[in-house]
């Protein structure tokens, strides 16, 4: 970026990180829209429990901003082996063909103040993305248990947190300006007020829209690919219910853009008391026969679906279901057949997703056994191998 260019978007960041935010016209070449981005993706993949974790030693809720000795070995910090590059092969050639990248950033910071980047951390992030695009794979990275931003969803931290904010994703969005439409940025997470996922009050959906607004402005005013880059945006701790009727409120884009380079994400383990909670082992009207499902069941799957549709896509943004999966619970006897019916519900899922064009990636933090927060896929401490053939199965069969 020459001098002149870089002094122009300086500015314009400094307006942002004021509130004083411009709206130029955009005039870069144009990247698929996020509709066809979405589309595209015939299954999508976490990297679940990885990048995301807190610096070794330290507590996983702390809201710190720093870079704690030993923080570059945070990939390794919730009991997980270092990524390899046959990690992202494997996925690839298992059918999916796009990979979501959680990653906090917080225990990463040189300069507080400047929301600087750890050299090496970046570094070690652009590797892994790297690969990915190698494999031909779409990309999200995003801001990912930003402890401080994500607990403190009030009015009190509004404008610090979007300072930091705007900061933070000016120093992302500028390492990665200059890589092709594959790679989609996710500007937040679950931001819920702490240890609380109820509904959301007036004022915390306004700062989270805010935060929203903030994110798409400082990336575009980056420049370059990062103007028309695929943008994806958050509901209210990642529920889609508190985004729908308004909760939400779109982010004003660069002039000329629209809506056509923006999603909205949320999460979906629902029904929770199916795929969390353990409450129920099946889930789906053919499977009553087996026991007790859930009373969630297709028709509810679908129709939530389509008020998505009718709220976000009919107005041109594309969908991300950022997270879903179904942690393995099981009892002894009938095991075969719930997995079957895990089975059936990951294609459901996917295929009702696709049908509409959302994009879907399973959460998979590499913990397997009977139980909660059982939500592995591949076997990463074991080369690899798929010791949930079941939901895979499932996912897989949509893309016949």
């Amino acid at each position: 970026m020459n001098n002149k260019r870089h002094s122009f978007q300086i500015k314009k960041l400094i307006l942002i990180i004021l509130g004083l935010s411009t709206f130029p016209l955009c005039t870069c070449n144009a990247q698929i829209t996020a509709k066809k981005w979405n589309s595209e993706i015939i299954a999508g993949w976490n990297l679940g429990n990885q990048f995301e974790c807190s610096a070794p030693g330290q507590d996983g809720e702390s809201m710190a901003i720093g870079n704690p000795d030993g923080a570059i070995q945070a990939e390794t910090a919730w009991n997980n082996p270092v990524v390899t590059k046959k990690v992202i092969k494997a996925v690839k050639n298992a059918g999916f063909n796009a990979i979501r990248i959680p990653i906090r950033w917080q225990c990463h910071i040189t300069n507080p103040q400047a929301m600087s980047i750890d050299k090496q951390w970046l570094t070690r992030i652009k590797e892994v993305v790297d690969w990915c695009l190698d494999c031909d794979l779409k990309v999200i990275i995003n801001t990912h248990h930003e402890k401080w931003l994500e607990g403190r969803p009030t009015h009190q931290y509004q404008k610090e947190n979007s300072q930091k904010l705007a900061l933070l994703w000016f120093n992302i969005a500028s390492e990665f300006a200059s890589y092709d439409y594959r790679v989609a940025f996710a500007g937040t997470n679950e931001v819920h007020v702490k240890d609380n996922w109820g509904m959301p009050d007036t004022e915390n959906l306004e700062v989270q829209n805010s935060y929203n607004q903030t994110f798409v402005d400082v990336v575009r005013a980056t420049g370059g690919n990062n103007e028309q880059r695929h943008l994806i945006v958050q509901t209210y701790a990642c529920n889609p219910d508190f985004g729908l009727n308004g909760g939400l409120v779109i982010p004003k884009d660069l002039q000329g853009n629209g809506t056509d380079y923006m999603s909205v994400e949320f999460h979906y383990y629902t029904p929770w008391d199916y795929a969390g909670e353990c409450k129920y082992y099946f889930w789906g009207k053919p499977y009553k026969q087996y026991g007790e499902v859930s009373p969630n069941n297709e028709k509810d799957m679908t129709d939530f679906f389509d008020r998505v549709a009718a709220e976000w896509s009919s107005r041109g943004l594309g969908v991300v279901i950022g997270e879903w999966g179904i942690t393995d619970h099981y009892n002894t006897s009938q095991a075969d057949i719930i997995h079957e019916n895990m089975a059936y519900y990951s294609k459901y899922l996917v295929s009702e997703a696709r049908k509409r064009g959302f994009a879907t990636f399973v959460w998979d933090n590499n913990y397997f056994g009977n139980g909660s927060d059982k939500f592995g896929i591949f076997d990463r401490k074991h080369g690899m191998k798929v010791k949930n053939e079941w939901c895979l199965k499932g996912i897989m069969e949509t893309a016949k």
